[in-house]
């Protein structure tokens, strides 16, 4: 039995984490009946427009979080965000509360330690080099061990925050000091990793469900900053990569178990195919399957955590996307998207606003979607979008 929100056979989802890629999972679940509840830790988070209701939540308050769960009684806690007390997840899901895809899967991918070792010691896949570091002093032992250039991140960060390049051993301190700035949780942590010289970086997206693993076609993309400016699908690949890329992800998605969408990002190079992360949610390069797929990766993740089976993914036309990113600071929603009119004249291309409150340098605030007949063209569509998009900041509110 399904039945709709607010009664009593209805199915809840409680969402951790309220961003743009949240707000399409709402929008998913929704369309499927199912009730929805939005957290985050600031007030008018893009999800929190769409959901039946909303909380305001330090996530990282285990007590607070365990609070909450207890009284929503969700039927799925789908986690997405790396800012959330794991350790309450696990007692929760001891409970018999369901968390996506697993408890363990979100403590393990939630820091780039626990998954860096699961994928590199124990499945053995080929990854850059890496060391980890507490202080500064193992920072620079690091470096020198490595060599420059190397990349330095914090273990909990997203969207590229807190990570660079050291491209000296004089830049350690500096480095150091923006991975503290950026990490999304409390700690000193950081990797440190080999410079990998790669000819393509891909995101392949694997959906485990009750029907079995099924895989995405591969995403390009291209980061700035550690953070994704551009995507396109599908990426070409030969046939030997694409099968050694499969391989990895139902492996490394296999060992972290559940349901739901995963984004195993991987680098492409001259030796082989090398492992870099995976995210157990909708990730961020993904949105370009919203027009290129028969399903987004976000209605996949929906019926995939619902239990529903899956068929083969469907790739209905190349496509790209490109980013708009803030160059201001605005609190309150002291700001408009401008540009809208001309973006949307050129063919087959779709804008999604996200709608957050606030803007700072380098956020991300919009994302162009064009198709085409193929990737060349979309990715120059979705470009020039874009490149019309602006973020214009009231200036009295400034």
């Amino acid at each position: 039995m399904w039945g709709s929100p607010y009664s009593a056979y209805s199915r809840k989802l409680l969402l951790l984490g309220s961003g743009e890629l949240g707000k399409e999972v709402i929008i998913e679940a929704q369309r499927l009946g199912v009730e929805t509840v939005a957290v985050d830790r600031y007030e008018g988070a893009p999800a929190m427009a769409v959901a039946h209701r909303s909380y305001v939540l330090d996530m990282l308050d285990g007590e607070a979080l365990k609070e909450l769960i207890r009284t929503e009684k969700p039927d799925v806690i789908v986690p997405e965000i790396e800012a959330i007390a794991t350790d309450a997840l696990l007692e929760l899901e001891e409970e018999g509360f369901c968390v996506v895809p697993t408890a363990r899967a979100t403590r393990l991918t939630m820091d780039r330690e626990g998954i860096r070792r699961l994928a590199a010691e124990k499945l053995g896949f080929p990854t850059a080099d890496y060391r980890f570091a507490d202080s500064l002093e193992e920072l620079k032992q690091a470096v020198l061990e490595l060599e420059t250039p190397c990349v330095i991140k914090p273990i909990m960060s997203s969207s590229g925050k807190g990570q660079s390049v050291c491209r000296k051993p004089e830049d350690a301190e500096s480095c150091w000091n923006t991975a503290l700035e950026g990490a999304r949780a409390k700690g000193t942590r950081v990797i440190v990793e080999s410079f990998v010289v790669f000819e393509s970086e891909i995101t392949l997206l694997t959906v485990r469900s009750s029907s079995g693993t099924v895989f995405c076609p591969p995403i390009g993309h291209i980061q700035k900053d550690g953070d994704y400016v551009e995507s396109w699908q599908p990426h070409e690949m030969t046939e030997e990569q694409l099968i050694q890329a499969q391989e990895i992800a139902r492996r490394v998605t296999d060992e972290l178990g559940g349901y739901g969408i995963f984004g195993v990002e991987l680098f492409l190079t001259r030796e082989g195919v090398l492992f870099s992360e995976v995210s157990p949610r909708p990730h961020d390069t993904g949105m370009v399957t919203m027009v290129t797929q028969d399903l987004s990766e976000f209605a996949l993740h929906v019926r995939a955590i619902l239990g529903f089976p899956l068929g083969p993914v469907e790739l209905l036309s190349p496509g790209a996307s490109a980013t708009l990113k803030a160059g201001k600071n605005a609190a309150g929603f002291a700001y408009a998207i401008t540009g809208l009119n001309e973006a949307l004249r050129l063919p087959r291309t779709q804008v999604r606003v996200f709608g957050k409150p606030e803007v700072r340098p380098g956020r991300r605030m919009a994302v162009a979607l064009s198709a085409a007949d193929n990737v060349e063209k979309a990715r120059a569509a979705a470009k020039e979008a874009a490149s019309l998009l602006k973020v214009e900041v009231y200036e009295d509110e400034q």
